[in-house]
């Protein structure tokens, strides 16, 4: 698949084109190639997108897409890659350490110390910076952890150590915040916090880039999107716009009469003249009405041809 194909990075609403309109992009990628040591094929073939300031960017695709590999390479993790990769306008390669004091990293898999506390991890870590830190109590407070905050780590549950993670990440209060898969063993109402957290960081102008292969929490979160499959970058567009543009233009109707649920679809084009749509709502309840809108993993499947998983 050509990396060109589907390409529409044009934003479709006045939030998203306000985020995404900044001349200087907190994340510039060009040309992106990378090949592991000892292998014959790249695992990121020739890739390009921007990241605006202030923005949520979801990097999205099955495991072994590519995805943790740009990760890295964004963060300093790799080098040797072929292209350009800036980050707040310097190529990552010639960033020194003090890239690490405006960048934050909640990695999908925890890594604490386990014989301490939570309060005690968050203590140590904030030690490590050059700069000002967050007060660790205030953190775990935001991440529902204030009961846990003296109890061993290795008391935590995954959930528990993948809020401590996240609390961990915005020690430094990062302009740029890497996520990955930021609400995996999370309960429903905490990773309804933790959505809730992003959202507040962005709108106090923090840059989000998100990793992960939940299409569901991409939809929810992020302001655009970009699909990764077998190294080659096929689409980067809002989530909004991919799901209108794929999805059908039909209306699915539930009308309740004489006892029982009757449904019903109508195109969507003409629907203010459509005698028998009128005719329906007019002849019972309504139970229901909705456009037949794709899911964003609908639009992945249809785009890439590819499962997730």
């Amino acid at each position: 698949m050509s990396q060109t194909d589907h390409v529409d990075t044009s934003p479709v609403d006045a939030d998203t084109e306000a985020r995404t309109s900044h001349a200087d992009p907190a994340i510039r990628v060009d040309g992106l190639t990378y090949t592991y040591p000892g292998s014959d094929e790249p695992a990121v073939r020739d890739i390009s997108f921007d990241v605006a300031e202030g923005e949520i960017f979801g990097f999205l695709g099955p495991s072994g897409a590519g995805k943790s590999t740009t990760q890295k390479i964004l963060v300093g993790l790799l080098d040797g890659y072929e292209g350009s990769v800036t980050v707040f306008g310097t190529e990552v390669a010639d960033h020194g350490g003090d890239y690490y004091e405006r960048i934050g990293i909640s990695a999908e898999a925890p890594n604490h110390y386990l014989k301490l506390t939570g309060h005690e991890n968050l203590a140590l870590f904030a030690s490590l910076y050059g700069g000002e830190t967050r007060d660790p109590k205030e953190l775990l407070a935001l991440v529902g952890l204030s009961d846990a905050a003296d109890q061993p780590v290795r008391a935590y549950s995954k959930g528990m150590r993948m809020r401590l993670n996240l609390a961990r990440s915005l020690l430094n209060d990062p302009d740029l915040l890497f996520l990955d898969e930021p609400t995996n063993g999370l309960d429903p109402g905490n990773a309804r916090n933790v959505k809730d957290i992003v959202r507040e960081l962005r709108d106090a102008g923090t840059t989000v880039f998100v990793t992960t292969h939940d299409m569901s929490v991409a939809d929810q979160l992020c302001d655009r999107v970009a699909f990764m499959i077998d190294g080659e970058l096929p689409v980067v567009d809002t989530p909004k716009a991919l799901k209108v543009r794929h999805g059908r233009r039909r209306v699915r109707v539930e009308v309740r009469r004489n006892g029982a649920v009757e449904t019903a679809e109508f195109a969507l084009d003409g629907l203010a003249d459509d005698a028998a749509f009128d005719d329906l709502l007019a002849s019972g309840t309504v139970e229901t009405i909705h456009t037949e809108e794709a899911t964003l993993e609908d639009v992945f499947l249809r785009v890439t041809g590819e499962e997730l998983r």
